[in-house]
């Protein structure tokens, strides 16, 4: 069998040394890797296993991640990662749903085989693939070791891209475009919601003629009519009215790093109140994005989005945006730094952004947004759609 990188190994090295160098600043003998979004940064890894337990073990006098799957999706760990092949382990299928069997304890014996038997071992308290259960058991499993929180500590890590990582995201950014412009294109009064999401899945995963896409780590966001007042609606089978407002969500993805867009279409002619209104939400989000650069911080940029909306009465509750890149159900977003008041993040070179200036008032709601990665000097757009309300 032939393994296909995603990246030369020498990043992956990379990466392993960063979360290594941090473990021993924490005092971290042994990270425990629940996360697939983590595991994939780390090894490479990717396929869509993560519904039953795998973890990735990294361990500071070990020179490799050890991986550690189910014993059918070995052969997806041999494929996509560099991991030699001892680092691989699968446990047997016997494990997977069982009522009397505990999974962790299984990979308890392979923490113990690394010198984590009494190690100071991390794990991701806050993540979504890691359960009350799985501590338990693990903790049960390995009762001389002492467990501490790390979550979020790779995420720190990755928040900052790559060259290579940049270059997927903006890839994934085409996508995002390619699905909004068959969305705009194709919405028509009389067709049903169903039909015109299908339409902008298809360009989802059909991509560009250049590079393909893939699922992605949520779910298209879309709301007509009544439901375009909810900011995570999804579409039904009803048709669409000769004059009604759809809001809508797409997510890009290309090799599993993500880039989120939104925009609102109009059937019909928009009052102008509410020409207005998108007007204000772009004017806002632009004078926001002329202050992104390195050394700014996501409060201040924060700051100038809300001080744009005060000048015409208006104010928008929750953050206005937060990173992404490497996605897995079920979500892409990367639980640190979020564009709000007080989140003193500094910006770097490298940092992406989804900035989500969407605007859900009590009776009316418009959303316009627009991802980014930040420069040395500024920002580079992720997308190229116009930043503006479309009308049909």
């Amino acid at each position: 069998m032939e393994k296909v990188l995603l990246f030369a190994r020498a990043e992956y090295d990379a990466r392993v040394a960063a979360v290594k160098a941090e473990m021993v600043k924490r005092g971290i003998d042994l990270l425990v890797v629940s996360e697939p979004p983590n595991q994939n940064y780390l090894t490479g890894y990717d396929a869509y296993s993560f519904y039953t337990p795998q973890l990735v073990i990294l361990a500071i006098k070990h020179p490799e991640p050890v991986f550690i799957t189910r014993k059918m999706d070995r052969v997806s760990a041999y494929m996509t990662t560099y991991l030699a092949d001892d680092n691989i382990r699968a446990y047997p299928d016997e494990y997977v749903n069982s009522t009397t069997l505990s999974v962790y304890e299984y990979m308890a014996n392979v923490i113990k085989e690394l010198g984590g038997e009494s190690a100071t071992i991390g794990v991701e308290l806050g993540g979504y693939y890691y359960s009350a259960r799985a501590h338990a058991d693990l903790v049960r499993s390995l009762p001389q070791a002492t467990f501490e929180d790390v979550d979020l500590l790779i995420n720190w890590i990755r928040i900052v891209k790559s060259p290579a990582e940049v270059a997927l995201m903006r890839q994934a950014g085409q996508i995002a475009d390619a699905m909004i412009k068959r969305a705009v294109d194709t919405a028509a009064p009389g067709m049903r919601e169903c039909d015109l999401a299908a339409a902008i899945y298809h360009q989802q995963i059909s991509g560009t003629p250049e590079f393909g896409g893939s699922y992605d780590a949520s779910v298209l966001h879309f709301g007509a009519g009544a439901l375009a007042l909810a900011p995570h609606p999804t579409w039904s089978d009803k048709p669409l009215a000769a004059s009604t407002t759809i809001y809508m969500e797409v997510h890009g993805n290309r090799r599993r790093y993500q880039v989120h867009l939104a925009r609102t279409i109009v059937l019909g002619k928009p009052a102008p109140a509410y020409q207005k209104l998108a007007d204000v939400a772009v004017e806002a989000m632009n004078e926001a994005l002329d202050i992104v650069r390195p050394g700014c911080t996501c409060s201040d940029v924060h700051s100038v989005f809300t001080q744009a909306l005060a000048r015409h009465g208006l104010k928008k509750d929750g953050r206005l945006g937060y990173p992404t890149g490497i996605g897995y159900p079920p979500a892409a977003a990367e639980r640190t730094a979020s564009l709000r008041k007080g989140d003193e993040t500094v910006l770097q070179p490298g940092m992406c952004f989804h900035m989500m200036p969407g605007l859900w008032l009590d009776n009316v709601s418009v959303a316009i947004t627009h991802s980014f990665v930040v420069t040395e000097h500024g920002h580079e757009p992720l997308t190229s759609t116009p930043r503006t309300l479309f009308i049909k």
